[in-house]
């Protein structure tokens, strides 16, 4: 097997994952990095020996042993250097959101599509055990009708948190608060499991820190294109930070999935598996994935994530989340944002990226 070599740009905390992860996939290796803060990139690459540091981008493209770029830049800053390692015929990885607005994600999409590569936007829940195997049950139409889906990310985030980064809570960079940065994994979880958003209503909030431009927490009330209606709670404002939820609900199902968790697995029509399924994901003592501390994380979804994308490279197949569901999580995060500057329901999809208020 070809040894598939990484680069990663912006060596902050999100870098360490992906590092971890690629030690993890035979036949990859971490082969170069580079960061807007030198001691930042040197710190990484003494951590992950065999790293060549680069002092900027266009210099570690010329590197011939790379071949996939990820981008861990700040969230607003993920357009330039996807644009530039796409130009240079490297295939894209980029940390969720995949960019902070429709017109920065299309121009991504655009440039990975001009120049043949692959993107990959990282969404590690789809590729939790137990996530794929309520995916399963809803595509053997087990719900029998979806009627309601609900998800939850009540995490708690410090005010040294949004102190520290400089970018972080700010509208240029981040590009949102507990929408934009924590919750659109689930946000993105639950599009995939419900299918497409048709309308929005939303309501946000600051409450629990200053300093910070975004919002702290939300309630988005969702329409889905099929008919069904669920709610997308997001905050970083509830202490001490809890595990996040997903609940799936049909005319002859039910599911909850706290963090990796099977809490709840009933079908009017069990099958053999069923018991199997709760047995394998029932509670169990783990890590909080994130709901207090943002490095308390594991990696072991960022390794599945990339062990796709290696095997679609390889193969010339479709990774199995695209650019197009990267742009999709985020137009839903500006759709909850527009409905809570305006006071109305916005429909989908977005016709331009909404105006933010002065």
């Amino acid at each position: 097997m070809a040894t598939t070599g990484f680069g990663i740009v912006g060596c902050g905390m999100i870098a360490n994952f992906h590092a971890e992860a690629i030690k993890h996939i035979k036949g990859a290796k971490l082969v170069a990095c580079c960061s807007s803060r030198r001691e930042a990139a040197d710190k990484f690459a003494a951590a992950n020996p065999g790293t060549k540091v680069y002092g900027n981008l266009d210099d570690m493209l010329t590197d011939g042993d790379l071949q996939v770029v990820i981008v861990c830049t700040p969230s607003g800053a993920h357009l330039e250097p996807a644009v530039k390692a796409a130009n240079a015929g490297k295939h894209v990885v980029i940390e969720k959101p995949m960019e902070i607005t429709l017109k920065r994600c299309d121009a991504i999409l655009e440039a990975c599509r001009k120049n043949g590569v692959l993107l990959c936007p990282i969404f590690p829940s789809r590729f939790s055990p137990a996530n794929i195997a309520l995916k399963e049950a809803i595509d053997e139409g087990r719900f029998g009708r979806l009627t309601l889906g609900d998800t939850y990310v009540k995490w708690w985030r410090t005010q040294a948190y949004y102190d520290q980064g400089g970018w972080r809570g700010t509208w240029d960079l981040d590009g949102g608060g507990a929408y934009m940065n924590q919750g659109i994994h689930n946000v993105d979880l639950l599009q995939w499991l419900m299918g497409d958003v048709a309308e929005v209503c939303a309501l946000t909030a600051t409450l629990a820190h200053e300093r910070i431009e975004v919002e702290d927490v939300g309630v988005a009330a969702i329409k889905f294109k099929n008919g069904a209606v669920g709610t997308m709670e997001c905050s970083t404002s509830a202490w001490p930070g809890h595990l996040k939820k997903t609940e799936i609900h049909g005319t002859s199902g039910s599911v909850i999935v706290e963090q990796d968790n099977v809490l709840m697995w009933q079908f009017e029509k069990t099958k053999a598996k069923d018991k199997t399924i709760l047995e394998k994901f029932a509670r169990q003592a783990g890590g909080t994935g994130g709901a207090a501390d943002p490095k308390a994380i594991s990696y072991v979804g960022h390794m599945e994530q990339l062990k796709d994308f290696m095997k679609a490279i390889q193969t010339g197949r479709a990774p199995r989340i695209t650019g197009e569901e990267g742009r999709k999580a985020v137009e839903i995060v500006l759709a909850i944002y527009q409905s809570a500057w305006t006071g109305k329901r916005v429909t989908l999809p977005l016709v331009k990226d909404p105006k933010r208020p002065t």
